[in-house]
């Protein structure tokens, strides 16, 4: 589980906006951010760098 999802409304950024950041489409992005798909530790570090915030704090125990 991650918590992308709640990281981007705290900084009040879009799931769009992600996608172009990260240079992924918007629905690998919504499927990272509901939770139906985990991303890569490759890519669960580019999202910590984009969103400015250590990749631990985009993970959360079950």
């Amino acid at each position: 589980m991650n918590r992308i999802k709640e990281v981007l409304e705290t900084k009040e950024l879009t799931q769009m906006w992600l996608s172009k950041e990260l240079g992924k489409s918007y629905n690998m992005v919504n499927s990272y951010v509901q939770n139906r798909r985990q991303p890569s530790i490759e890519i669960l570090f580019k999202i910590a760098k984009i969103l400015d915030v250590k990749p631990q704090d985009l993970l959360k125990e079950n």
